[in-house]
Order: structure tokens, then C-alpha cells, then sequence
């Protein structure tokens, strides 16, 4: 039995909303992804596919003593220049 269940409209556009109550048990947020399954019996499965938006968001910075810039510095190690 399920514990969180709702159902929403396909509009025009074949858009759905995910409901408030489904997004908030399933812990779905912005930028997060599902992904859709039509099984052998024809059951539509629906697997959130969790986005790791800010993984380094929770580092601290350290300060080496100059300023960098990712961009310029990736070229340096890559070996381009």
C-alpha cells in the first residue's frame, strides 16, 4: 500500500505536475530527474533519478595565499595553453 498517493492531468503540452505531498515524501527538488518505464504488462514506472547539484557545495575554501580562476588553471593541467 502506498503512503503518499495523487494524480495529476497531462496538459496540453503532455507536461505532468508532480503533486506537493509526492514531492515532498519523495524528496524531489528542482533540477532532479525521473525516469519514465512502460513494463511488459503495460505498468508505468516512475523512478526519481536524484541530481547532485552542488557536490562541493559543503567544502570550505582554502586559502593558498593567491588567487585562482578554475577556468584558466583547468587549461594548465589539461596541458593546453
Amino acid at each position: 500500500m502506498s503512503r503518499v498517493e495523487d494524480e495529476t492531468t497531462i496538459n496540453e503540452s503532455h507536461s505532468v505536475t508532480v503533486p506537493a505531498a509526492v514531492r515532498r515524501e519523495a524528496g524531489i527538488e528542482a533540477g532532479d530527474k525521473v525516469r519514465w518505464r512502460v513494463e511488459d504488462d503495460g505498468t508505468l514506472a516512475v523512478e526519481l533519478v536524484k541530481q547532485r547539484h552542488g557536490a562541493f557545495s559543503e567544502l570550505e575554501p582554502v586559502d593558498i595565499g593567491e588567487e585562482t580562476n578554475a577556468a584558466d588553471d583547468h587549461d594548465l593541467v589539461t596541458g593546453e595553453q
